[in-house]
């Protein structure tokens, strides 16, 4: 009786464990993000990478726009857009404060009415078959 009973409290725990380790809720996101250069993609990446549940983070000097890979159940976008503000740049959702954004070097100093293109698609590389 007690090995039943023991045998059956494993299995749970086991069985319990392997549901928790398993939730993940990976998804992608893109946005626009003003910035420079590429200092300003060094510290734009490196905002959103420092958030739990951000695995991925790469910005687009030319399109103006982050493309990231999160854990929804770890973080939200509202808190990636926060993050990369708090570091001195404008995100398509959320303006830098102007002290943050003055204390960047100069050439970090982008225009506030630059164009992001959020709708930009990463070009495909066609070169390894004929069309």
């Amino acid at each position: 009786m007690k090995k039943t009973i023991l045998t059956t409290i494993v299995f749970i725990l086991t069985l319990t464990m392997s549901f928790s380790q398993s939730k993940s809720a990976e998804t992608e996101a893109s946005f626009g993000v003003r910035g420079n250069c590429g200092m300003c993609k060094t510290t734009i990446e490196k905002a959103a990478n420092d958030i739990d549940g951000v695995s991925s983070a790469i910005w687009d000097k030319e399109n103006k726009k982050i493309d990231l890979s999160y854990d929804t159940l770890k973080t939200s976008l509202d808190k990636i857009h926060n993050a990369i503000a708090a570091s001195g740049y404008d995100t398509d959702k959320v303006k830098a404060n102007s002290e943050t954004y003055n204390n960047l070097p100069g050439c970090c100093q982008y225009d506030k009415e630059m164009k992001m293109n959020i709708s930009a698609k990463k070009k495909e590389d066609h070169s390894g078959h004929n069309h």
